[in-house]
């Protein structure tokens, strides 16, 4: 046997185990709200779980995140972020308008 027929079924199967990942991923996450509860002002929110919280999708929650008026965000190690429900409560209440302001 070559070298290109044995390259060829590798990579269906690397490709493949790849699918499964990303399947069990997104079963892993399902429904990022149903957190037992009432939200606790303490409680860290993951990036997607806020932007859940938010009706946003998570590319909008990073680029808010990113951004000058964002909620204060929680290093939870180097690698990881949260959002507190109490900054993400302020930070809604700062974004509120007045009632009647901005109506047409």
């Amino acid at each position: 046997m070559s070298q290109p027929e044995l390259a060829r079924p590798q990579r269906a199967i690397c490709a493949r185990a790849k699918q499964q990942v990303r399947r069990k991923r997104k079963k892993k996450i399902g429904d990022p709200l149903s957190l037992g509860g009432p939200l606790l002002d303490e409680q860290v929110l993951t990036i997607s779980e806020f932007a859940a919280l938010n009706g946003i999708g998570l590319r909008t929650a990073r680029e808010i995140l990113d951004g000058p008026d964002a909620p204060a965000i929680v290093r939870l190690s180097a690698r990881r972020i949260g959002v507190t429900v109490k900054s993400v409560r302020e930070w809604q209440a700062r974004r509120a308008r007045p009632p009647g302001e901005g109506e047409r």
